[in-house]
């Protein structure tokens, strides 16, 4: 007899909040006059903050319609659950960092100057062949799903969002690096004309993460490029990001114009900034604090509830491997 045992971080689909519930919740507010106020307090800057954002306010009809729009909803990967109810869509597209457009936690207002077409995806460095590509074209070529996941912050918040994407796997097995290639490293745009943070010299633009080859083909490894159903918010990354969700969140670069397959370990971002507080494996460890804070707990957004944080945040199942031999080396910093 075969005895399913659930993972500890899953969730039964019957607790899980229906896809009708939050699809349909903005229709129901706006027939009652009632706007949902998003209010939180301040903190470091690697993965956001809570926004005041009033529900009625994300009205971007303005906006041209993203041409990826007719690919989503996409069929949702059952492999992925959470032991956590779905974070409300209001919440999680206004509570944002994106630091190329200012260092306001409420930036998701101007992130909308973000163009998203024409875009293009460069595969360099050690591979086959170099080449860029349209977004649209790697769209198509990529088998997208949608997974559930919790993105833990270093902030010690967290929240649980349905991506849409593909695995990073697949876009390694596209870009064919060569066997040498150790590491593969994910940039943002830069464009300080639409993006004024980057006009900010104290910081390294453009921001740039990086993963081993081991980590970026672990199946967990995500390239999202929808959200809640549809095409993701620019201020969430558009038009596509890094989810890694065994790590913290400052890791998922967002709006991504290259990936270069190396064989030296890059520097990244927040590492570049203050290497003291941001390392490069930046693994959620409970038993690691940030030099000014603990991570042993973590606040889950939107019901303020405080829970005990897991190591790898709760993914250990499929990921702890990867990093056997590596205890002299703090997993976090």
């Amino acid at each position: 007899m075969l005895i399913k045992r659930p993972k500890g971080w899953e969730l039964p689909e019957r607790l899980a909040t229906p896809e009708s519930v939050y699809m349909n919740r903005r229709a129901l507010l706006r027939g009652l006059g009632i706007g949902t106020v998003l209010a939180g307090t301040g903190a470091l800057a690697a993965c956001g903050d809570e926004a005041s954002a009033d529900n009625e306010a994300v009205q971007l009809a303005d906006l041209p319609p993203d041409p990826s729009a007719g690919l989503y909803p996409v069929k949702r990967n059952e492999r992925y659950t959470v032991d956590r109810p779905i974070t409300e869509e209001d919440l999680a597209t206004t509570y944002n960092n994106f630091y190329e457009f200012g260092s306001s936690k409420n930036i998701w207002r101007a992130a909308q100057d973000l163009p998203i077409r024409p875009w293009t995806v460069t595969l360099d460095g050690m591979v086959e062949q170099e080449r860029t590509v349209a977004i649209d074209d790697l769209l198509a070529a990529m088998p997208l799903e949608e997974r559930v996941y919790r993105h833990r912050c270093v902030e010690a918040w967290s929240m649980t969002v349905p991506w849409s994407g593909f695995a990073l796997k697949s876009l390694v097995e596209y870009a064919k690096p060569l066997s040498s290639a150790k590491y593969v490293v994910m940039q943002t745009f830069q464009n300080s004309d639409i993006a004024p943070g980057q006009k900010q010299v104290w910081y390294p633009w453009p921001y740039v993460e990086g993963l081993t080859i081991e980590e970026a083909t672990n199946e967990l490894a995500f390239i999202a490029t929808g959200l809640y159903g549809k095409p993701i918010p620019r201020q969430n990354g558009a038009p596509l990001r890094l989810a890694v969700p065994w790590k913290y969140g400052f890791k998922s670069v967002k709006s991504i114009v290259r990936f270069t397959f190396t064989d030296k370990r890059p520097v990244s971002f927040w590492e570049e900034l203050q290497a003291s507080e941001y390392g490069f494996w930046a693994n959620v460890n409970p038993e690691v604090s940030h030099p000014r804070w603990s991570q042993a707990s973590e606040r889950v957004l939107g019901s303020g509830d405080k829970v005990p944080t897991l190591l790898y945040n709760g993914y250990g199942e499929y990921v702890a491997d990867l990093y056997k031999g590596l205890e002299g080396e703090s997993l976090y910093m």
